[in-house]
C-alpha cells in the first residue's frame, strides 16, 4: 500500500511540533527549577555560528507551514520571527499546528509530481513535490527540531528520546 503525501507530511509535522512544545515546557520548568531566566535558554546555541534555540523553532515551523502550503498550492503564511520567550515560541507552534490541521488530504495527495520552484537565499531550486517533501522539507524540519532538542539537552534540560519521538 502506498503512503499518501498528506500522511507523510501533515500529521508528521503536527505530531513533532507537539513534541517540540512539550520539550519547551520542560525547558521552562528546568529554568524555573534552577532559577534561570528562560530567555537564557531560548538564546542558547550549540556553537557561535549556529542559530539559537528560538531561531531553530522558527525555522522548524516555517518549514512545516511552507511545505504544506506549497504542496497544496496556497500562499505560505508569513510570521514575523520576533518570538523569544518559551510562551511566544509555543504560541507560534500552536498557530502552525492549527494551520497544518486546516488541510484536507485531498489538498496534498496527488502533489508528488507537482512542479515547485523555491527560493533558497539567492538561489531558486526546482523540485517535484515528492522530491521536495522527502528530500528537503522533512530533513530540514527534523534537523531544526533535533538541533533545538540538542541545545536544551546540552544545557541540562532532562530530555530523552521519548520527549523527541512522543507517544506512538
Amino acid at each position: 500500500m502506498a503512503i499518501s503525501m498528506y500522511q507523510a507530511s501533515a500529521p508528521r509535522f503536527a505530531n513533532t511540533l507537539g513534541n517540540l512544545a512539550g520539550i519547551l515546557d520542560k525547558a521552562q520548568a528546568h529554568a524555573e527549577a534552577k532559577g534561570l531566566d528562560p530567555l537564557v535558554l531560548t538564546a542558547c546555541r550549540i556553537f557561535p555560528d549556529m542559530f539559537p534555540l528560538a531561531r531553530q523553532v522558527q525555522i522548524a515551523t516555517d518549514t512545516a507551514k511552507g511545505a504544506l502550503a506549497r504542496l497544496a498550492g496556497v500562499e505560505v503564511p508569513k510570521y514575523e520571527d520576533t518570538e523569544q520567550s518559551v510562551a511566544e515560541l509555543k504560541a507560534r507552534i500552536a498557530k502552525t499546528v492549527a494551520f497544518l490541521q486546516g488541510f484536507k488530504p485531498a489538498q496534498i495527495d496527488g502533489s508528488e509530481d507537482k512542479e515547485l520552484t523555491i527560493k533558497l537565499g539567492k538561489n531558486e531550486v526546482n523540485w517535484k513535490g515528492m522530491q521536495y517533501l522527502l528530500g528537503f522539507a522533512l530533513p530540514n524540519f527534523y534537523f531544526h527540531v533535533t538541533t533545538a532538542y540538542c541545545i536544551l539537552r546540552h544545557n541540562g534540560v532532562e530530555l530523552g528520546k521519548r520527549d523527541y519521538i512522543g507517544n506512538p
